[in-house]
C-alpha cells in the first residue's frame, strides 16, 4: 500500500491527521540527521499497526512530501 504523506517536523507533539491527498504527519523530531524520517516511520507503523521493518519511504527522503510504502 502506498500513502502520500506531508511531514511537519519540529511540531509540538507527534500526531497523524487525515488530509485530502493522504496523511499529514506531525513529529517532534527536527529534520536533521534523518531523525524526522525515523520518527515518521515509527509513527506510521504504530498508526497502521505494522512493524517498522514493513514501512519504507519510497520517495521524498529530503522533502516534506513523501510517498510511504507499507508492506503487509
Amino acid at each position: 500500500m502506498l500513502i502520500n504523506v506531508k511531514a511537519v517536523t519540529s511540531a509540538r507533539k507527534n500526531d497523524i491527521k487525515s488530509a485530502p491527498d493522504g496523511l499529514k504527519v506531525y513529529v517532534t523530531a527536527p529534520a536533521v540527521d534523518n531523525k524526522a524520517n525515523r520518527a515518521i516511520i515509527q509513527l506510521v507503523s504504530e498508526y497502521f499497526n505494522a512493524k517498522k521493518s514493513q514501512v519504507t519511504i519510497k520517495r521524498g527522503i529530503k522533502s516534506p512530501h513523501k510517498t510511504i510504502e507499507i508492506i503487509t
